[in-house]
């Protein structure tokens, strides 16, 4: 059988079918790849640390680099995969992640790991948005929503056993943390030769938004390599320039997005004050999100003392409660309307953060980990279907796609900035990460802070959302999206 001929026309695929599951198993496998590497490379950086001599700006890097790109990127991918072709677009981002992955796993110093990893956020640019729009894009109509809720449903598999495969292959060693993408990567090339179909968008603009994509990525590059230097060197003149300087592309940014024929960000879509205040609320989220798990798996391994794997099992409570109580929030929040959950999900994981902040040297799972990571978790099963469907009811039907990337962009840029900020702000930089006493001091204040993010999500959706949630985006929403990383892109087509 030829290639083409082992797969059928887009938008005719029903669920059941062989080709059906066989475009599910390539997107599942494809957006699980950049899933699984931002959760865990952060049970892998003590050991990063360890074997590479780093500081903890270079671990903040190894995090960063891979965020920066992503989020900077991930607009210009799906763009591209309208235009180009999704299919054509996904491999490439697929091929590219994997070329990234062997470069961060034979990675001699941090320096060569960082800019691995940045390359590595380029490929995940090109195939997220890609995954989840083949679908929407390939399955008959029919069959849409059960399509993007089985990708949802074995996606969510995929993030919550991320941190215990991350901490059994730390054990063994970091660099195939990185290393192991690259068997899966090769399974997804052929699969999605031989059965995903090509698709574009007719309508997709003629030319590319170029000068807004340089200047966001310019501008997060510089705030964030700004914020990151200071941890070591204080907030000198460099650094003032470099966050001044960044501050001043994104100005930019907004002004060439105001004049483009072919925005990369429509900057109508803020005329919404719904729209404005929930993306609001995703940045402060999302913000508490990055940086919470990066300091609670460090401060399991640094002053806890414990393994890189029971480190990496003790986030998966949060996971496993979103995967199984997600559905029945997004139901809620259709019944009620998103303001309460949104408003009460927040409360709870803030609640949970703080009490995540008295995990010391003698902590127990059972007793001091494990209750306020289900109750952290409870929080964010509360607010984030809600939270992505209100973005996409503010927004017209015309520009769903887009709305969606724009909220997975923030939620990116969120952890971006926190990450490179917070640790500043707390006194931890240095060697500080291998030092008990002195991260221990700098952890209880970053889970404050993170606390505080969170109150302030709270108050913001208690004083501005307030339009009752669309039926049919909250179905999709509830079900596809359980990540507990960042939003996943949703460009989903609505005949």
């Amino acid at each position: 059988m030829s290639v083409d001929s082992a797969r059928e026309e887009p938008g005719t695929l029903a669920m059941g079918t062989a080709a059906g599951r066989w475009v599910l198993l390539a997107t599942v496998l494809g957006s699980g790849l950049a899933m699984l590497d931002a959760t865990v490379v952060n049970v892998a950086l003590g050991r990063i640390g360890e074997d590479l001599e780093a500081g903890f700006s270079g671990l903040q890097w190894t995090i960063n680099a891979y965020t920066l790109t992503l989020a900077a990127l991930i607009l210009l991918g799906g763009s591209l995969g309208d235009r180009f072709g999704r299919r054509r677009v996904f491999l490439v981002g697929v091929v590219w992640f994997a070329l990234a992955s062997v470069l961060c796993g034979l990675a001699p110093n941090i320096e060569t790991l960082i800019a691995a990893r940045g390359l590595q956020g380029v490929g995940g640019a090109l195939l997220t948005p890609g995954s989840l729009a083949i679908i929407a894009a390939s399955f008959h109509r029919d069959s849409r929503a059960a399509a993007v809720g089985a990708w949802s449903g074995l996606g969510g598999i995929a993030a919550a056993i991320g941190p215990l495969v991350g901490g059994w292959l730390v054990e063994l060693h970091w660099r195939l943390v990185f290393l192991v993408n690259v068997p899966v990567a090769l399974l997804v090339v052929l699969v999605t030769l031989r059965h995903v179909p090509e698709s574009r968008d007719p309508n997709a603009a003629d030319r590319l938004d170029v000068a807004g994509t340089v200047l966001a990525a310019v501008g997060l590059g510089a705030i964030t390599f700004g914020l990151t230097r200071a941890g070591d060197v204080g907030f000198n003149g460099s650094v003032m320039g470099a966050c001044g300087a960044g501050l001043a592309c994104l100005a930019a940014f907004v002004a060439v997005e105001a004049r483009s024929t072919h925005p990369l960000v429509p900057l109508d879509l803020f005329r919404s004050a719904q729209f404005s205040a929930a993306n609001v609320v995703t940045f402060m989220v999302y913000a508490a999100l990055g940086v919470v798990f990066v300091f609670l798996v460090l401060q399991l391994q640094v002053v806890t003392e414990w393994s890189p794997i029971k480190s990496g099992s003790a986030i998966l409570p949060v996971t496993v409660v979103m995967l199984l109580f997600s559905a029945r929030s997004g139901a809620l929040a259709q019944r009620i309307g998103p303001q309460l959950p949104m408003t009460i999900g927040p409360l709870l994981a803030a609640a949970g953060v703080l009490w995540m902040g008295r995990i010391d040297a003698g902590s127990s799972y059972f007793v001091d980990v494990l209750p306020p990571v289900v109750l952290f978790g409870a929080g964010l099963t509360l607010l984030v279907a809600p939270l992505t469907a209100t973005v996409l009811d503010a927004a017209e039907s015309r520009h769903a796609g887009v709305a969606s990337g724009v909220n997975n962009a923030v939620a990116r840029t969120a952890g971006l900035i926190a990450v490179a900020a917070i640790p500043v702000a707390v006194g931890i930089g240095g060697v500080d990460y291998a030092d008990p006493v002195a991260f221990d001091a700098g952890y209880g204040h970053a889970m404050t802070i993170n606390a505080a993010l969170l109150l302030a999500g709270a108050v913001l959706s208690a004083l501005f959302i307030r339009r009752p949630l669309a039926a049919d985006r909250l179905a999709i929403e509830e079900c596809a999206h359980c990540g507990v990383t960042a939003p996943q892109l949703h460009p989903i087509e609505h005949d």
